[in-house]
């Protein structure tokens, strides 16, 4: 019979959790400017996986360091790709489907970059992290660091959101871009703003997810998916409904790691379990948790 630590399980939730949040908050807040997937998002966070793991593992500056050049790298290409790639062709009337395939486009080409730069193969970050047992539950530094960084992300976001001009603007753009402008509001200068943003989050979740298992190319598409189900779950276009969404997921793959086991599965199926959800989402509740919120649930 298998024995199982639920307080360690409900913990790693929480660990998953906290990951796709980071991942996710910037494809609810692109989504909602924009107004169709970035598959390119994939990518933000493969390169602030390999930007900081040059900075911890090369170049040896510490964990601290390399948090900060994922941060700032992945911004900047989620800058590049707004002014380079993606406002132009909104200039020009793109389509949602343009749009989409422009950055399924971008994806293969910042994915070969990486590439040419790091190579393909498998690599790990070689730091030992401290761990300490809470009763039965054991607990690393970087899941606290995981943790806390999506907790003080929260809170900062709320903040903008609901307190500052600028979310106010981030979400009149949304919502009425053309009454937004109307207004004063520079459209263009706050999608700029929420790409960067968006980017920057991602590539940090993405510098913990390869700190945690290894580095390899395809790693923001691993975690794509699962974003993609916080996304549409939450409500696309809902900063709380992610919120919540993200956690629900992080526990719903935990929880079905241990239910393959005890019936003897490949943990590999843990997989499914973020399209499973993703595809009873879209069919029995497409508007997701954001209707839990309101309009002033928003992101956008």
């Amino acid at each position: 019979m298998v024995v199982v630590n639920w307080l360690q399980v409900l913990f790693n939730s929480a660990v998953t959790g906290s990951l796709y949040l980071l991942a996710a908050v910037g494809l609810t807040l692109t989504y909602g400017l924009t107004r169709f997937p970035n598959f390119a998002h994939a990518e933000f966070m493969a390169l602030g996986a390999y930007a900081g793991y040059t900075i911890a593992e090369q170049l040896k500056l510490g964990f601290p360091y390399s948090f900060i050049a994922a941060f700032i790298s992945s911004a900047a290409l989620g800058a590049a790709s707004y002014l380079l790639v993606f406002r132009p062709l909104t200039h020009r009337g793109a389509t949602i489907i343009h749009l989409m395939v422009a950055s399924i486009g971008l994806d293969f080409f910042v994915r070969h970059l990486i590439k040419q730069v790091w190579g393909g193969e498998q690599l790990s970050f070689r730091m030992v992290w401290p761990y300490f047992d809470v009763g039965p539950v054991r607990i690393t530094g970087l899941w606290v660091a995981l943790i806390l960084s999506a907790i003080v992300m929260v809170g900062v976001m709320h903040i903008v959101l609901t307190r500052t001009r600028l979310g106010k603007a981030i979400r009149a753009s949304a919502n009425n871009p053309d009454l937004a402008m109307a207004s004063g509001v520079d459209v263009e200068k706050i999608a700029l703003v929420v790409w960067i943003v968006g980017a920057a989050l991602a590539g940090v979740g993405g510098l913990f997810r390869a700190a945690d298992t290894r580095l390899v190319p395809l790693i923001g598409w691993e975690i794509l998916l699962p974003a993609f189900a916080v996304v549409i779950l939450g409500g696309i276009g809902s900063f709380y409904g992610a919120l919540i969404a993200a956690y629900v997921i992080g526990l719903a793959e935990n929880f079905g790691v241990v239910f393959l086991v005890m019936f003897k599965l490949s943990t590999d199926y843990k997989f499914a379990i973020a399209f499973l959800i993703l595809i009873l989402t879209l069919i029995l509740k497409p508007s997701g948790f954001g209707r839990l919120f309101g309009e002033g649930g928003k992101v956008v």
